[in-house]
């Protein structure tokens, strides 16, 4: 297409794709899965925005793609039309419209800054940069390690900056009293912000002990000194604590199980075998203190011991075990995941029963008991082609594959459960592509609480893509085996289409 002498002048990109005709449109909607095309009255409109488009192109060559449809030639009008777009309508002459799988997506309406654009672009679904926000105007935003250092280096003001990632729920919430602060204790503090999500900011994330999100940090000419902990304060709780800035104090520890009044018997490694031989009909539930199916668990659990307990032919009585201390227990009965009820009979263990959850079934149960229904097989024991990881063999195990797609689960999560199928069914299409690999990790593990931590999963199930190892983007597309099988293949025709382009400058 015959291009403006000032488009030559102004550097455009060889990555913007100019269209006029609308077959060639349709292909590029049908061969692109992230499209952002530039709609201008003329030419001449056009010109800062391809300026700005020229670099946005840069920043995402290999996942999104940027097009420029100029309506003002006879051909390209024609097109303006079919699409229903009118760029004299709107006031500066241009119009940034997002495709997305073949479709329309959305107007793009948020800041017009390189920055803005590019993250939109990265992930479309996601939610605008904190610094779009114009009450944020007074947190100081923060990009790159460089520009954390230059700020720590030249600012006097005592300094408060939470390190963040955009999807997380905790930060959101914490978001408008932190910039209410800001604004408020403008001139006399500097409170900032910065993303640091990405795997680029591990150094960081390890200086500062970034261990989960939000993590805030104080600092005083230059200097790290405190965490601030609050997550649930007001700007003026904020205001209150810079006035004097103190280290976290130590929570009160919660009160184990064993040691609170109840009719369980809280059973260890040293007494549990005496225990369960002079005891003919034991239900014992392995439990964590963190695990919160286990605390909800816990009141009908006490009620149902409380009914064997006074009861006149009880049919057995109820102990607990908390598996994080008796480790050994733990590993004797393959405990993976919490609560646990295992029935032993006569000093034997016979039943593991992951269905009683209440009084009632467990008391019902020990009147009868008998085998449960054969449980369905862990999907880590059947045959697929997904890859099950686990915390010290993640990082090399995704190191030998160019496109891995990661879905962070726990067993008894219900979108977890219907997410598996498909996942599973993608796997399968892609199993002789060698540089492919869709895995999975099992949250509820505890050797992988710190890996789950670690990779910013903060809720079931997780989708992340790592390109040979290194964090790229979190999967927020369909979670049917389509949207699955998609998302890899856009990537191997990316692939195929770079090799195209090395051989034929060859």
């Amino acid at each position: 297409a015959f291009l403006p002498a000032f488009v030559y002048s102004l550097k455009l990109s060889p990555l913007i794709e100019k269209i006029s005709d609308h077959k060639d449109f349709k292909k590029l909607l049908r061969t692109r899965n992230n499209v952002l095309v530039l709609y201008s009255k003329s030419a001449a409109a056009a010109e800062s925005s391809l300026r700005l488009l020229s670099s946005v192109a840069q920043e995402v060559k290999g996942r999104g793609t940027i097009s420029w449809i100029d309506c003002s030639d006879t051909e390209s009008r024609k097109l303006c039309k079919k699409m229903k777009v009118d760029p004299n309508s709107k006031e500066k002459g241009v119009e940034l419209l997002h495709y997305k799988d073949g479709a329309f997506h959305t107007e793009y309406n948020r800041a017009v800054t390189l920055k803005s654009i590019v993250a939109f672009l990265k992930d479309p679904e996601g939610a605008p940069l904190w610094e779009e926000d114009p009450e944020a105007k007074d947190v100081v935003h923060v990009d790159s390690e460089k520009e954390l250092r230059r700020l720590l280096k030249k600012e006097d003001k005592p300094l408060l900056m939470m390190f963040y990632a955009p999807w997380c729920g905790v930060c959101k919430r914490m978001m408008p009293s932190y910039q209410q602060a800001a604004t408020e204790l403008k001139g006399k503090y500097v409170l900032a912000g910065m993303n640091v999500y990405s795997a680029e900011f591990e150094r960081i994330k390890e200086e500062y002990n970034v261990r989960g999100y939000p993590t805030i940090c104080y600092f005083e000419k230059g200097k790290f000194l405190f965490h601030f902990e609050n997550y649930g304060a007001t700007a003026a709780d904020i205001a209150e604590w810079l006035k004097n800035p103190q280290a976290p104090q130590p929570q009160a520890p919660e009160t184990p199980w064993a040691d609170e009044e109840n009719v369980v018997y809280h059973l260890t490694d040293e007494d549990f075998d005496k225990f369960i031989k002079d005891h003919s009909s034991v239900l014992v539930m392995f439990h964590a203190p963190w695990c919160g199916h286990c605390k909800k668990m816990k009141p009908e659990y006490e009620k149902a011991a409380e009914f064997l307990h006074v009861a006149n032919d009880s049919p057995g009585v109820l102990a607990a075990v908390d598996a994080t201390v008796n480790k050994a227990l733990a590993e004797r009965y393959r405990i993976s995941g919490f609560p646990t009820l295992k029935y032993f009979k006569d000093g034997e263990e016979k039943y593991t029963l992951p269905h009683l959850r209440t009084k009632k079934k467990i008391i019902d149960w020990l009147q009868n008991p008998e085998a449960p229904p054969p449980p369905e097989p862990a999907w880590e024991e059947k045959q697929t082609s997904v890859i099950h990881l686990a915390g010290e063999d993640f990082r090399e195990s995704l190191k030998k594959k160019k496109h891995t797609l990661v879905m962070f689960y726990a067993p008894w999560c219900p979108h977890c459960k219907n997410a598996i199928p498909h996942f599973t069914t993608a796997a399968e299409v892609f199993k002789e592509d060698r540089k492919i690999a869709y895995a999975a990790v099992d949250c509820a593990k505890e050797q992988n609480h710190d890996l789950c931590k670690q990779e910013g999963v903060d809720g079931y199930p997780t989708f992340n893509y790592y390109n040979y190892g290194k964090f790229v983007e979190k999967y927020t597309g369909e979670r049917g085996e389509s949207g699955f099988t998609t998302f890899m293949r856009t990537l191997r025709e990316r692939d195929h289409e770079r090799v195209g382009k090395k051989k034929d400058e060859l």
